[in-house]
Order: C-alpha cells, then structure tokens, then sequence
C-alpha cells in the first residue's frame, strides 16, 4: 500500500512538476536595468548617451555625502607634462602603506635596486590600481583610490588618484590636506632620493657628467669647533625650511658660503657634510673647462634644485680680477677707445687674436652674474660654494652678501678638535698626555685636521703610540723641550705645514755651524716656491 502510494506521488510530480521559485524584485531590476541600458547604446546616438550619463553622474554627486578630486598622472589634453601633486600622492600612499598597521587586500609589490650595492635590491609597495586605501586627517575619514584605464585601441594606460571626503568641509578641508601630503611627500622624497656628484665635461661647452654621490662626510665625522658647527647647522636648516620666507621677501632662493684657510682644514668634507645634511646634489664646477660666458650660463640652467654648487680653489681657477687690470698682451689700456686699441697692436692679426680671447673667455661678471644676476634665480633652493687658500686673492665683488652671504674660515686644530679626532681615530677619550694639547697649541703649535688625522692613521692598530706620536709632534712644533729630530719616517703632514719651516738641520756631525743654516735656507727657499705655485703666481 505504501509502496503504491510512493509510487502514485513520482508519477504526479513527473507530469506537473512544481512551479520555479519567484525572482526576487531586486534581481528583476537590475536585469531590467541591464537590459534597459543595452538597448539605449545600440539605439541612441553617442552625444545624447554622454549626456544622459553626465545627467546621472550629476545626480549621484547631488545625493551623495561626499565630494571626489581627480589627480591625474599627466596634465593638458596631450598629457605629456607630469602632474607635481599625483607624483607628491603616490610618495605620501607608499608611506601611508608602509606604516598602516593593516595592510590594504591588494598591493603592488616591485624591486628597485638599491643605491649602496647595485647587486641586491629592495621591494616597494604601493597601491594597486582600482583598489582603496583609507586615511584619517583633522577627524576627518578619507579615501584614496588608484583608477587605471586603458585606452580604446591601444596599450597606453592612463592612471589617476581620485580622493573622497566628505562634502560639508571639502572647502576648508581640502587645501589643508593637500598642504599636508606634499610637505609629507617632499620630505620623503629628500630622505630616500639618488643623489649624483656631477661635474662639467672635458670637452666644453654646457655639459654635466654625473656619478653617484656617496661620500662618508658628516657633521659628526668633522673636527669643527662647536660653535662654528651648531651655527652652520642651524643657518643650513633656516634655509632648506625657508621657502616662505624667500617668496615673501622676493629673493631668490639660493644662498652662498665661503669656505676658506689653509690647506689640509677640511673644507672639501664640510662641502660633503652639508650635501649629506641637506641631501643634495652636487655640482663641482670646473671653472677652467668653461670656455665662455654662455657656456657657464648653459651649466647653470642644467643644474637641479636642491643642490650644492661648488667651485674649489676660485683664486687658482682664473685670473677672476683681470678684468679690472691691464691686459699684457700689447700694454692694452681698459681705457683706451677702439681706434687707440687697435694701433696698440703690430698688425691686424694680433687685434683679432686679442678679441678672440676676450670673448672666449669666462669673465669676472659673468661669474658675478652666475652667482647673484638674472640667471641665478633659475631653480629653487640651491647653494653655490667657493674655496680658497687665500680670501684675499679674490676680488670683494664676489664676496660681497648676496653673493657669499656666510664666510667660514677653517683654521688649525684647536684642543677641542684634537681631542675629537684622536677619539674618533684611535678611540681614546682620556689620556694624561692629551692634557698638554691646550698647552702646546697656546705656545704656537699648529696642525691641521688631515696631519693630525695621518699621524693617528698610521698608528690605528697602536692607540697609545698613536697619542705620544701626536703629542710628540705638538710639543715639537710648539718649541717646547728638545730640539733633537730622530731619523725616521718623515710624516707628509709635518713637511706640508706652515710651522715646519721653523725646523732645525739635524744634528750630529753634520748637523751643526754654518751647514745646518745653508740647509734651513734651502728649505725655506723651497716652501717659498711651493706657496707660491698655490697662489697661481
């Protein structure tokens, strides 16, 4: 009977089977929506679908809470020129990413290859295109989201930022948070950016070569007076921080240092320590390679913002004062006029020959111009420096404020930089010998950074011989107890300072009388002539 009755119900079913579940209405209006919207784009003209879609797109801005900014990659209808604030979003999201306690669902992960060691590499991760990433600012909630679209009929991509937020405070929000996320992004951009050494091409005329910048130098690593020290880091810092104030003032935003004093004082490393401070470039111009004004106007251009330019040794590099003497070739007069010029000359060759130089050349105004003219405002926040042994072989015009504004000279080791340095170089912060550095220094002892630096380089491995050595060497220089010299290795330092001249001929048979001055003369005579082939005479 059962079996009967199960058997009835199958055959029921299979000749009426049940009616299929009802669609719900959501489903049904959207596939009706669907439909609906295919239909329009096969049927109505393009111009009035773009405008029924700017109609809804208007009417989804009108209900929605929240306003939306674009940020596109490229700006203009060529797209070609990069957008400033996409590159400042995209540096402030790779931050953003990387100090967000929870991960976005979906990032880009890429290797960039790291600037110390080209063989390894680091990975780098940034939002991927057509995902979110949620930022907070004031209270505020806000949203970022890459769109990546790629072109009808091409491979080109064309990517933007938009941002969301909400719509009651967009005005007064909005110019704040931009402001927040470029000083965000610049600073970001100054920590983690290539730096190059560049310098100007053999060959002439306004060209750069460049090779990464890596040098060691820091304001820690140099042996400066305190002072002197914390003033230069609190000037370089006013300037990097001082864009305001140099738009607002109108000058332009550069500023100049001259470094000068006797060789060996560490001028070259306190160029790198504030490259190093700064982060930035650096340019070493090689005055002597500039064959003309126009070129030097052309390296100028070429330079990037954020960098130091440097020109060593400016007293030996041209005769910058010429231009306010008289020539030597012919005894030509600066006042003379054209026609006294010309019949100053033997022939005509010899007038063109002069002209040639004359125009071939780089002039003391156009260095002038190169450091405080109309071309010196090409660029932001740049930094000319000038080296010299000698500041008062340079001509006051190019020492003048505004053109170098700070004047730092390096001297000597003073007892604190002695101390400093033998700390650093040999690890030893007291010893009973380094009490008598002040002692010697006052009675006339005198030595730079680089020779007490070899005289505690040579010793590294021996800290206590590396101490009596240096102080062995002070108390000489200073006059202080024996006159005696021990034959040994001579220390290239002690030869190359101004101080050794006052050394005696070694005693001992031949050490003493009338040979011993002939001696002292004859290296007197050849200090002399090395001093003045540093002066370019």
């Amino acid at each position: 009977m059962a079996l009967a009755s199960i058997h009835c119900h199958l055959v029921w079913v299979s000749i009426f089977p049940p009616p299929p579940p009802a669609p719900s209405p959501c489903f049904d209006a959207k596939t009706q929506a669907k439909g609906l919207l295919t239909i329009l784009q096969n049927v109505l003209p393009s111009q009035i679908l773009s405008l029924l879609h700017s109609l809804w797109q208007s009417l989804q801005d009108s209900l929605t809470p929240y306003s939306y900014f674009d940020v596109p990659e490229f700006l203009g209808s060529a797209s070609v020129e990069p957008n400033d604030l996409y590159r400042h979003v995209h540096l402030y999201l790779h931050q953003s990413v990387l100090s967000s306690p929870s991960l976005p669902p979906r990032l880009t992960v890429s290797l960039q290859r790291s600037n110390s060691n080209l063989s390894s590499t680091c990975p780098s991760l940034s939002l991927s295109p057509n995902h979110s990433l949620d930022d907070t600012f004031n209270g505020h909630h806000l949203v970022w989201t890459l769109h990546a679209d790629t072109l009808q009929d091409s491979l080109e991509e064309r990517r933007s930022f938009s941002l969301r937020l909400p719509k009651r405070h967009a005005s007064t929000l909005l110019p704040a948070y931009l402001a927040h996320v470029s000083s965000s992004a610049d600073s970001l951009e100054r920590s983690s950016r290539t730096r190059r050494l560049h310098t100007n091409s053999q060959r002439g005329g306004g060209a750069w070569m460049s090779v990464p910048f890596r040098h060691p130098a820091t304001f820690d690593t140099l042996a400066l007076d305190p002072s002197v020290k914390s003033q230069l880091l609190a000037d370089l810092s006013a300037f990097a921080d001082g864009k305001e104030f140099y738009h607002r003032t109108g000058r332009p935003w550069k500023r100049g240092y001259l470094l000068h004093g006797p060789p060996g004082t560490g001028k070259s490393s306190l160029i790198a320590a504030m490259a190093n401070y700064l982060r930035y470039d650096v340019y070493d111009l090689e005055l002597t390679r500039v064959t003309s004004n126009s070129d030097l106007r052309e390296l100028l251009i070429q330079t990037s913002n954020r960098s130091v330019i440097v020109i060593e040794d400016i007293d030996c590099s041209l005769e910058l004062t010429g231009d306010r003497r008289n020539h030597q070739l012919g005894k030509v007069d600066k006042n003379m006029n054209k026609r006294q010029r010309v019949q100053s000359f033997d022939d005509d060759s010899e007038f063109e020959d002069y002209s040639r130089r004359e125009e071939g050349r780089v002039t003391l105004s156009g260095l002038l111009n190169f450091t405080d003219g109309l071309w010196s405002c090409c660029g932001e926040e740049k930094i000319i420096v000038f080296t010299t042994n000698y500041a008062d072989g340079i001509d006051p015009a190019l020492l003048r404020a505004g053109r170098m504004d700070v004047h730092v000279r390096l001297g000597h080791c003073g007892a604190h930089a002695v101390r400093e340095l033998v700390e650093r170089y040999a690890g030893v912060r007291e010893h009973h010998l380094l009490d008598n550095t002040e002692r010697y220094i006052k009675a006339g002892a005198e030595m730079t950074p680089a020779e007490v630096g070899e005289v505690l380089l040579r010793n590294r491995e021996e800290p206590e011989t590396a101490v009596r050595e240096l102080v062995a060497e002070l108390q000489r220089r200073a006059g202080v107890g024996s006159e005696e010299e021990d034959e040994g290795w001579e220390d290239s330092g002690a030869e190359s300072s101004e101080g050794s001249s006052e050394k005696k001929g070694k005693k001992g048979k031949n050490g003493s009388g009338w040979e011993g001055k002939v001696r002292f003369l004859g290296r007197l005579k050849s200090l002399s002539k090395s001093d003045s082939g540093r002066r370019g005479v």
